[in-house]
């Protein structure tokens, strides 16, 4: 079957900047087979295509694929794919049920941007001692347990990740990734990655990197999913309000500026942004 595809550049207005995924649309039809979703995403060559049935006017299933594996859920292939739908017309505005493997969630599609619900916020365990050195040694970084007060945390709103605090942008640009040890301690802690983070002043809460080699993106320009669990775990640790949105700025170490709004309504953490269309046409499944 052919059908409607596009690369959607996500948290961005800008095309060639943010961080583009592969957007399948399947109309009422069922989801292909999953090794064929897998060998589309690889063709397509983006850390994540999103592949979207239409249920009712307000009611989606997506699935998210990486080039090797289903991803549960996946806040920048979100952005583009209803970016993407409401530029074709093919949802409208206003709150949408959108079915996923981490659980339903809502997705509210304006005018600018997206925004969507991320699943319950949980802080799953902190890193001390030998653990948390053990983290900054695999990107080359000088061992210690924390940073300002702040240690590193593995925190899910849907895809658990590490978030690795360093000390600012300097050391942030600094580092350089042990790909294969942060693919054993993804693995052994079973999350997506590493978010580090440094915090600043220039607007922005913080700024940041991701490395995912365990799902094959040694790094991310931009990650929604992540983005929200550093909101849980700065408004947790008293580093941000709770009721006051604030963004990310993440992909600069790849030449793909992302800016990620975050913010908790009613305890819920929710993340979004803009995206831009870059190209579409139609893909065989």
């Amino acid at each position: 079957m052919k059908y409607t595809s596009a690369i959607v550049d996500a948290f961005t207005d800008r095309p060639y900047s943010g961080n583009p995924a592969g957007v399948v649309f399947l109309g009422g039809d069922p989801f292909p087979g999953e090794d064929i979703c897998i060998k589309a995403a690889a063709e397509l060559r983006f850390s994540e295509t999103a592949f979207i049935r239409k249920l009712t006017e307000t009611e989606y299933a997506v699935r998210y694929f990486t080039p090797v594996c289903e991803a549960a859920l996946c806040g920048h292939a979100t952005v583009a794919s209803f970016s993407f739908l409401r530029e074709k017309k093919l949802c409208g505005l206003g709150d949408m049920l959108v079915h996923t493997t981490s659980g339903d969630i809502r997705v509210t599609v304006g005018r600018d941007s997206i925004r969507l619900d991320m699943a319950e916020a949980r802080t799953i365990k902190v890193f001390e001692g030998g653990e948390a050195r053990e983290l900054y040694r695999a990107f080359g970084l000088a061992e210690r347990e924390g940073e300002a007060g702040l240690f590193p945390a593995a925190v899910g709103v849907g895809l658990d990740d590490i978030l690795l605090p360093v000390k600012d942008e300097a050391e942030l640009n600094a580092a350089k990734q042990d790909e294969a040890a942060v693919y054993a301690l993804s693995k052994r802690h079973n999350v997506t990655g590493v978010h580090m983070f440094c915090l600043t002043e220039d607007g922005f809460a913080a700024h940041c990197r991701n490395f995912a080699p365990l799902y094959g993106v040694p790094e991310e320009c931009a990650t929604g999913t992540s983005s929200g669990a550093l909101c849980h775990y700065l408004a947790e640790n008293g580093v941000i309000p709770r009721d006051k949105p604030v963004s990310f700025m993440q992909g600069e170490a790849m030449g793909r500026p992302s800016v990620i709004t975050a913010c908790i309504e009613n305890g819920r953490v929710r993340v979004g942004g803009p995206a831009a269309v870059v190209m579409e046409g139609k893909i065989s499944v």
